[in-house]
């Protein structure tokens, strides 16, 4: 009996150890599959940072761009800041060793490279740390210092901070019902963020089958397992206090404007005022053409007079005094370099400083600038110019308006989206769709394009800052041997000009214009029409869109019709 129990024990054991070893070798891996992963992740190399620099998580998105954060405060470049805070600073690198600047509706902040304190009209202010850094040649600004000029939150953790630049938006929330983690992806093998405790809220930002993608309340994102959540009440964010800034006031007519641009090229050219004001009955705004830069270090030609004001006034008539980039750099030859102007302070300063004081000193009532043709990389300081100028005609009561272009994105560097903000008014150029030295025959001004531009204005400027120019010319297109050349009739002398040729015009839906077009043995002919029927047809597109008036380019090429309609268009009688 003891010989068979000794036996079985050793056929038994040695069964039981093969057991144990099979369950051993089959258990162990299946614990590895199916239990909970506790590797950490390193949270630098989650967000892609190191030393003092931090991932910025915008709303519930990393951004490309990182923070310097150095002694708990937070600091964010300028490109960061343009894009994503406020486009009010500009900086200029050889202006008192290096200057940031933001010009609000009545004054301009400076701030000096590496420096503690900014000043305005020459009041100083230390806040008491750096409110710029410079490092790997990039400029920093301190977040506490832009909340004076920028509506945003943002809250520093372990290498990221939490950015907010909107709100009104909803957010889904869920409580955290038994303690777990927060891991890299959807997965219990995913490398763990942070461990999050039970009865802690997490934002839901995707939801998924097991897995959903949410946000922790330090701003950590990340996966958590469905079962480990259930739902809780959501909210509504609310915007902070905005920054006390002042608000932009503007100077603008009572009425719609109806305005005309009056050529004067010389002293003499004042003479013609009675002329101009005689054939654009109607007329409440007069801009003469009487300043144009004439060197790079912002000096300019002046034909003002206080008489012109005074008889234009006299007539109930506002004067607003254009000043341009071209005219004397065509008639001479002179290279005007915008960006060399502009780019430095001093100058840009002057130049703005010298206009207004040229506006008051014969009493006008507005500065216009039609600057045209300007390279890509003067559009910065363009800006800032007009920002600064903005500021000094608000002090004097001066009505400052722009001539622009129809805006397509190439030439998206006047950047009317900004001037919308600063100046009273910005008209729109609504002409040369095509033009002689384009080559191509076409309208000067078809309905479409002026209500697509119109349209792509509306976008960006209110509608009652917005005066649109109508073209008081077209262009007799000739075709020859492949080649097409133009030449400028004006709207007063067409008629006649269609009589000698013997050709009547039929009416065009599509351009909205009075078309024709003949041969003379090989060669073509054709002229898309402004007249009274064009000019009516752009002025009822105008109508529908609250505008703040019309323009017309230019005083001498016009008709009694055609003033008529804009006077219509402008007082409703």
């Amino acid at each position: 009996m003891k010989k068979r129990k000794k036996r079985f024990l050793v056929v038994l054991i040695p069964m039981i150890l093969i057991l144990i070893v099979a369950a051993v070798t089959m258990g162990i891996p299946l614990y590895q599959k199916y239990s909970y992963g506790t590797e950490r992740a390193d949270l630098g190399e989650h967000y892609g940072v190191s030393g003092e620099m931090s991932a910025i998580i915008l709303q519930n998105d990393q951004i490309p761009a990182q923070a310097l954060i150095r002694d708990g405060r937070c600091y964010f470049d300028m490109d960061t800041v343009r894009t994503y805070l406020t486009e009010g600073f500009f900086y200029d690198g050889s202006y008192n060793g290096g200057c940031l600047m933001y010009t609000t509706a009545k004054e301009t902040y400076e701030v000096c490279d590496g420096a503690s304190s900014y000043g305005v009209s020459g009041v100083m202010t230390d806040l008491g740390f750096p409110l710029t850094l410079r490092e790997n040649d990039r400029l920093y600004v301190s977040a506490d210092y832009l909340k004076m000029f920028a509506l945003f939150t943002v809250d520093i953790y372990d290498c990221h901070v939490q950015l907010y630049n909107s709100w009104g938006n909803n957010h889904d929330m869920r409580n955290i019902t038994r303690n777990t983690q927060i891991r890299e992806r959807g997965g219990i093998k995913s490398p763990i963020l942070r461990d999050v405790e039970e009865g802690e809220t997490v934002e839901l930002i995707e939801a998924m089958e097991d897995w959903s993608k949410v946000k922790t309340s330090d701003g950590i994102i990340g996966y958590i397992e469905n079962k480990r959540m259930s739902n809780a009440e959501g909210y509504t964010d609310v915007a902070p206090a905005a920054p006390a800034l002042p608000e932009y006031t503007t100077v603008r007519l009572d009425t719609k404007v109806d305005l005309g641009f009056h050529p004067v090229y010389g002293v003499a050219g004042n003479d013609t005022l009675g002329e101009a004001l005689g054939e654009a009955f109607g007329m409440n705004v007069i801009a003469p053409t009487w300043i144009s830069l004439t060197d790079n270090e912002g000096s300019f030609r002046n034909f003002a007079t206080a008489d012109y004001v005074a008889k234009a006034h006299a007539n109930g008539v506002k004067v607003w005094v254009v000043a341009d980039n071209f005219n004397y750099a065509n008639e001479t030859g002179t290279d005007i370099d915008e960006t060399y102007l502009l780019s430095d302070t001093l100058r840009r300063r002057k130049l703005a400083a010298d206009l207004v004081a040229a506006v008051q000193a014969v009493g006008a009532d507005g500065l216009n600038f039609d600057f045209e043709g300007m390279p890509e990389d003067s559009s910065a300081y363009w800006v800032q110019f007009l920002r600064e100028v903005s500021v000094l005609c608000r002090q004097s009561g001066i009505c400052l308006s722009t001539d622009n272009y129809v805006p397509y994105e190439y030439n998206s560097l006047y950047r009317i989206d900004l001037q919308g903000q600063f100046v009273d008014y910005v008209l729109i150029m609504g002409y040369d769709e095509h033009y002689p030295s384009g080559g191509v025959a076409g309208s000067v001004a078809s309905i479409g394009y002026v209500q697509n531009g119109l349209n792509m204005t509306l976008e960006k400027v209110p509608s009652q800052k917005i005066i649109n120019a109508v073209p008081f010319y077209t262009v007799l297109w000739t075709t020859s041997d492949g080649r097409t050349s133009g030449q400028y009739i004006t709207l007063a002398n067409e008629n006649d000009f269609l009589q000698r040729v013997g050709q009547t015009p039929v009416w065009d839906d599509e351009t909205g214009q009075n078309y024709v077009e003949w041969r003379e043995g090989t060669t073509l002919y054709q002229i898309w029409l402004e007249d009274s029927q064009s000019i009516s047809a752009k002025l009822n597109v105008m109508n529908t869109m609250d505008l703040g008036g019309v323009g017309a380019w230019r005083i001498g090429y016009g008709n009694a019709d055609v003033w008529n309609l804009l006077r219509l268009y402008t007082y409703g009688q």
